[in-house]
């Protein structure tokens, strides 16, 4: 199926009142496991790769962003392909020409002013080229193996109203918003500031995204989305089923050398992951709960899942960790 565009994806789900997901590749593996559990579930999905996997892979975009092509024009669903947490201009710049039609802009580590300044530059630079960017604002820790900021203290979470200025001041077409979740985190038990999302919802016209996704429970998930949230940023939650499933099968099998044969499971775990949270994002999940979408700013906007293709494994140890996988 050709490639389709993570804006599409975004302003279907926004409009239908639902989440899409968007899962974290490291290697071929990840993406493989995307493109089944997503075909297991007969629902659309991005693969995003961070500039930290980037980092992991040489410094070189052209071989994994090609793997994922590959694997997203074989899918028997729709695939978009995303660059996730660029600071690079380079980066940015290079992405069209990698099959990438989206990029997250990332400059929330830098004061207000200089963000605002150039996350600007780089809408100006995307829209000119035909790509959709997302940026962040407030802090969502975790990133960079840095520890999870306490989602409590002063200045963490994002301010509705900076928020709206934020997306006036740069023409965002997606903005990463901090509601009490925290990148890299292994246990599911953020609490979300359902109040907040709603705040935000309700005072910035772009679509709202949700990092750190993979610590947060799933009946806060189908809130989050209920309350606001859209594209849905999991990346550890694939990490930990992948390298659960290689422990467990070398455990049992120590005299194992082919990587094949811990990899598939490996794979397989990721895949049903998968499935689990697209399910849980879908607007199916809300109508099970009772529960119905809210109004936003500006709605207009822009089973077992393996019989899958086959898996590399954590080789980046705790480097995939610091990757900042939500």
């Amino acid at each position: 199926m050709p490639l389709v565009a993570t804006a599409e994806l975004v302003a279907a789900a926004r409009a239908a009142g639902r989440g899409v997901a968007a899962f974290n590749v490291i290697t071929l593996e990840h993406a493989e496991a995307i493109a089944a559990g997503a075909e297991a579930t007969g629902r659309p999905a991005v693969l995003q790769v961070s500039q930290n996997a980037v980092r992991f892979h040489g410094g070189r975009l052209g071989p994994l962003a090609a793997a994922m092509a590959e694997v997203a024009h074989a899918a028997d669903v729709p695939l978009a392909l995303h660059l996730d947490h660029v600071t690079s201009v380079e980066l940015l710049r290079s992405a069209p020409a990698h099959g990438f039609g989206s990029v997250m802009f990332d400059a929330s580590a830098l004061p207000y002013a200089r963000n605002v300044a150039a996350t600007a530059d780089a809408v100006r630079w995307g829209h000119e080229h035909g790509v959709w960017v997302e940026a962040e604002l407030g802090r969502v820790g975790g990133k960079d193996g840095e520890p999870p900021l306490d989602a409590h203290a002063p200045g963490v979470r994002t301010d509705p109203e900076e928020a709206a200025g934020y997306a006036a001041a740069t023409g965002v077409d997606a903005l990463a918003v901090a509601v009490g979740s925290s990148h890299a985190m292994t246990e599911r038990t953020a609490a979300l500031d359902h109040g907040l999302i709603r705040r935000l919802r309700r005072a910035v016209p772009v679509p709202l995204v949700l990092h750190g996704s993979s610590g947060v429970p799933d009946a806060e998930l189908r809130r989050a989305v209920t309350a606001g949230m859209v594209k849905i940023n999991i990346g550890t939650a694939l990490n930990t089923a992948f390298t659960g499933a290689v422990r467990a099968h070398l455990a049992g099998h120590p005299g194992v050398v082919d990587p094949r044969r811990y990899l598939a499971p490996a794979r397989d775990a990721m895949a049903r992951t998968v499935a689990h949270f697209i399910g849980l994002l879908d607007g199916e999940a809300a109508a099970a709960d009772g529960t119905a979408p809210e109004p936003s700013a500006n709605t207009a906007g822009t089973g077992n899942a393996a019989g899958t293709r086959t898996g590399n494994g954590n080789a980046a140890g705790d480097p995939v960790t610091a990757d900042g996988g939500s």
